[in-house]
């Protein structure tokens, strides 16, 4: 059995596009307006209003509060594993969350920041060897539907599962505030193993530069009206040229022009398993990229700019994230999936507020990746699944500890002025750049550099994206959960060299030659198979 099969694919991707505009206009005081409200489970909690306001008082989140009273449960403590780089604040801001956490489920948070290019293999391997944790940053551009087939995550809303329906037990709030569409369009099989976090869905690819530093060049007007790659070429040349001491654009392993969100391949639910349509597109024919013309376009004019200078050298086996190599100041430009104000929100997670503006390069899409492109799932190993389903819940209706766990403490990390936040000296002791990851980005505070408008932006963004012939349909694995295998460890020999122009692009040929030798002709046919399911054919 695969997701959602054989229902209309024009009706699913209207309906699943109008819940999403309806709820991503979330109020900004506390995300549970009469838009989430409307597309909540018909067995969503009562206690979810469709108006008033949350404080940053214990007292504003108690529709939150699980239905057995934190004296009722015994004291646990909770692992929360993100991609990121651990902040020198984490352990202050961390005795600040346990002290409310306690109060409200009995628990405590241990946060455990794993730097972005030491994620897939620290988490592989944990996942691997069975590690006990509890809640774990997932996503469908990063394994996501694989480690489901590994048995990594819970089936959160299974009532015959071991643990039962966690999701109806503990997360009615979620139910209630959280668009139908982000939990439809990110089940596996039926079910749900991430909850998906409540932000913007539609996806642009483009880059973040250094304004500061094009307007000092002259090129700042340029770089705005760019429209391909290759405009991008006279731009680089004159950083490199001018400012030698800058790496002109920042490339690594998923961040790069031939990423998902930049080159607009849809794989149907699993970024990593090969096989995909064009999200831009109207085909449904199933292929692998080697066969897609935008792929090889792609992987040229890459390497073109690794040999002109203009792309760090170790673009291939870096371990560094964007972020951090913004952070470092010496890096004028990176690719990145783009929504209204990213820039702004970079800025501040990397101490360059105000010198960072963007270009969106691609179409607005929705693919059902989208909806699952950001998820807190939990652990298998988990020692108690029921508080944490508990510890998610409250991310998405408690004001005060989702903008806790994301700025920091008030007074210290930054200053308030109703819902604007605005830097402090010790901002950046702890900027952990997690807004997407955690619960609702809606009940997020909105820094002074960004729109105050900033989530009515959201709600605008969404209108009018090209749905990919896909949405709605997710891929499941497990019919040839083998090959897959295979062709994951295949993967990681050839895609960090050919996306970030390391190597030629001839090698893409011999890359294909092995995928097809491995088993990729059977997770195409698998994919097709369930895709022509599912659209009726």
């Amino acid at each position: 059995m695969f997701v959602q099969t054989r229902l209309g694919k024009s009706a699913l991707a209207l309906a699943a596009l109008s819940v999403v505009l309806a709820g991503c206009g979330g109020n900004n005081d506390n995300n549970k307006g009469a838009d989430a409200s409307a597309s909540s489970s018909a067995s969503a909690s009562p206690k979810a209003s469709a108006s008033g306001s949350a404080s940053a008082s214990a007292s504003a989140s108690d529709a939150a509060s699980p239905s057995a009273a934190a004296s009722d449960l015994k004291e646990y403590k909770l692992t929360l594993y993100l991609p990121g780089t651990p902040p020198k604040d984490e352990a202050k801001v961390e005795a600040e969350i346990n002290k409310y956490l306690k109060e409200k489920i009995n628990a405590t948070l241990d946060i455990n920041l794993v730097d972005w290019g030491q994620w897939d293999n620290k988490m592989n391997l944990a996942i691997a060897s069975r590690d006990p944790m509890d809640i774990i940053f997932t996503a469908s551009w990063n394994g996501h539907a694989t480690n489901v087939a590994k048995g990594a995550f819970l089936p959160l809303n299974d009532p015959n599962g071991k643990h039962g329906n966690l999701l109806e037990k503990y997360g009615q709030d979620i139910l209630s505030t959280l668009p139908e569409a982000f939990l439809t369009g990110a089940k596996i099989n039926g079910f749900n193993y991430g909850i998906p976090t409540n932000k913007e869905l539609a996806e642009q690819g483009g880059i973040i530069f250094r304004k500061d530093i094009a307007d000092e060049l002259g090129v700042t007007d340029q770089l705005m009206a760019a429209k391909t790659i290759a405009d991008l070429e006279p731009v680089l040349a004159k950083v490199k040229a001018e400012k030698p001491e800058m790496t002109p654009v920042f490339l690594r392993d998923g961040d790069n022009f031939n990423s998902h969100y930049f080159a607009k391949y849809d794989f149907l639910g699993d970024n990593t398993i090969e096989g995909a349509i064009m999200k831009d597109g109207d085909e449904t024919t199933v292929k692998p990229r080697n066969e897609l013309p935008r792929y090889k376009e792609t992987l040229e004019i890459t390497r073109d700019f690794f040999k002109k200078g203009y792309i760090n050298k170790d673009a291939a086996t870096t371990q560094l994230s964007g972020n951090d190599a913004m952070k470092k100041g010496n890096v004028f430009m990176m690719t990145s999936a783009l929504k209204p104000g990213k820039d702004a929100e970079t800025a501040n997670a990397t101490g360059l507020a105000g010198k960072l503006a963007q270009v969106a390069m691609t179409d607005r899409t929705v693919a059902t990746s989208d909806t699952a492109g950001s998820m807190l799932g939990i652990s298998t190993t988990s020692g108690d699944p029921e508080r944490a389903m508990m510890f998610i819940d409250l991310l998405h209706t408690d004001k005060y500890l989702n903008n806790l766990l994301n700025f920091g403490i008030e007074g210290d990390h930054y200053t308030k002025s109703g819902e604007i936040i605005t830097p402090t000296d010790n901002t950046g002791n702890y900027a952990i750049g997690a807004t997407w990851m955690l619960g609702s980005q809606f009940l997020n505070y909105v820094w002074n550099t960004e729109a105050p408008d900033k989530w009515e932006q959201f709600k605008k963004f969404n209108e009018g994206a090209h749905n990919s012939p896909g949405l709605g349909f997710t891929f499941n694995a497990e019919p040839v959960k083998s090959q897959v295998s295979v062709e994951s460890n295949i993967r990681k020999q050839y895609d960090p060299g050919l996306d970030t122009g390391s190597i030629d692009p001839a090698k893409a040929d011999e890359y294909y030659k092995k995928l097809k030798a491995n088993g990729l002709d059977a997770i195409i046919a698998e994919k097709q198979k369930q895709l022509n399911a599912f659209l009726g054919k």
